[in-house]
């Protein structure tokens, strides 16, 4: 008889060892961090005590990230309201760029708007191909600035920025962009969530709207 074939009788017959109990006691195996053989009761509870430290790993992992995202959502927050209380265009952009700043701590921000006119830097020319890059995206892009023209856009900081988050503007069609920057590579990249990301980009969209 092969190994095999025991352990697929053991699974078929979960009550063998019910039925012969003592048979656990006379079993030993191996200490799974050690050379020394343990009864099977006991390897049992080693493994147990794994997949529990295992769990509470987890646990910890998921609380944390659950305390991340409710102080994201205290942000949010926080900037919908400023947002909403803003009754002229240029208190709209200081308190977004303020909050982007100093309670996002996102070191550089900027917008460009192709719909509509103004003055200053968010209405500045921006080529098509950009303009239709910008409508083509249905998530947020993050990663690094090499490729991006809209790395530009920061001005004397943009040699220094080493990745980007970009999110469109939409009404009805898109109408412009919001980038974020960084000096570190990490902060946006590929893999990352970007839930919160296109949050900022339809807050911001719907703000920006009301005052156009």
């Amino acid at each position: 008889m092969k190994a095999e074939d025991i352990a697929r009788y053991l699974r078929e017959n979960p009550a063998f060892f019910e039925q012969y109990a003592d048979m656990l006691a006379e079993i030993y195996i191996p200490h799974p961090h050690g050379g020394r053989a343990i009864p099977l009761s006991d390897r049992q509870v080693l493994t147990l005590r794994e997949r529990n430290r295992v769990l509470e790993l987890r646990l910890g992992e998921l609380l944390q990230i659950g305390e991340e995202n409710d102080a994201i959502g205290e942000k949010m927050h926080r900037l919908c309201l400023a947002l909403l209380l803003s009754k002229d265009w240029n208190s709209l952009l200081s308190l977004l760029y303020l909050h982007l700043r100093e309670d996002f701590a996102v070191p550089h921000s900027a917008l460009r708007i192709w719909s509509g006119a103004g003055e200053g830097a968010e209405f500045q020319p921006v080529d098509d191909d950009l303009k239709h890059y910008a409508a083509s995206l249905t998530e947020p892009f993050c990663g690094p600035s090499g490729n991006s023209r809209a790395a530009a856009w920061f001005g004397e900081a943009a040699s220094h920025v080493r990745s980007v988050a970009l999110m469109p503007l939409r009404d009805k069609e898109c109408f412009g962009m919001l980038a974020l920057g960084s000096e570190d590579a990490s902060r946006f990249y590929p893999e990352m969530g970007t839930l919160y990301l296109k949050r900022l980009g339809e807050l911001a969209s719907a703000a920006l709207t009301r005052l156009l």
